[in-house]
């Protein structure tokens, strides 16, 4: 008997880099995350921190200082999530303290 396959997650890892990279406004970038991300429906994992300077091999990225990580239950919770209004106003309160934000998504499970 087979089971019909379930839908993957959706893993998104978005990396800021800030304008102004001091203790201060990354403890602030962090406590918005949470403030405005962490309870939005559909998301299996949230983790957000900023990075370990002192893990600096040739392949470690140095460029960023605070790293978000959500895990979705699935496409549909991702692309929920990214016109939901917490996450709207996450964007319209911090987008302006972002010099570079990457993302990168991945199915996942």
């Amino acid at each position: 008997m087979t089971t019909a396959p379930t839908p993957a997650s959706l893993a998104h890892m978005v990396y800021f880099t800030l304008k102004d990279p001091s203790p201060a406004a990354q403890k602030k970038l962090v406590e918005d995350c949470h403030r405005f991300l962490k309870g939005i429906a559909g998301i299996d994992y949230f983790a957000v921190g900023t990075r370990v300077g002192d893990l600096s091999r040739p392949v470690n990225a140095q460029d960023f200082h605070v790293g978000l990580h959500v895990v979705f239950q699935s496409r549909k919770a991702h692309d929920d999530y990214q016109v939901h209004a917490s996450h709207l106003q996450f964007v319209a309160e911090n987008k302006e303290t972002w010099q570079q934000v990457r993302i990168f998504d991945c199915s996942v499970g």
